[in-house]
């Protein structure tokens, strides 16, 4: 019998959020949580290969196994303009 889990994934842009919540069996990765999704088809712009995964915060690796209550968060690139706040904001 195989152990079910809940995850959730969850993805956010400026103006609109994703929220995805998952039964996945014991073991699963991160990558099969985030395919299960169904996100990708959704957004174009998240690509495996490029975007950054966390589990509340903590970046993880695709391979990452995911833990029941565990919420995947996948990461966007921060925007050029919004560096340059950061930055100017720092000195």
């Amino acid at each position: 019998m195989t152990i079910k889990i809940m995850v959730d994934v969850v993805y956010a842009l400026p103006y609109k959020q994703y929220y995805y919540h998952l039964t996945m069996e014991e073991g699963s990765t991160v990558e099969q949580t985030i395919i299960k999704s169904g996100i990708m088809t959704t957004r174009k712009d998240i690509i495996l290969q490029k975007n950054k995964f966390g589990i509340f915060g903590k970046l993880v690796k695709l391979s990452t196994q995911v833990h029941n209550g565990d919420r995947v968060e996948i990461y966007r690139p921060l925007e050029k303009n919004y560096r340059n706040l950061l930055h100017q904001q720092k000195n």
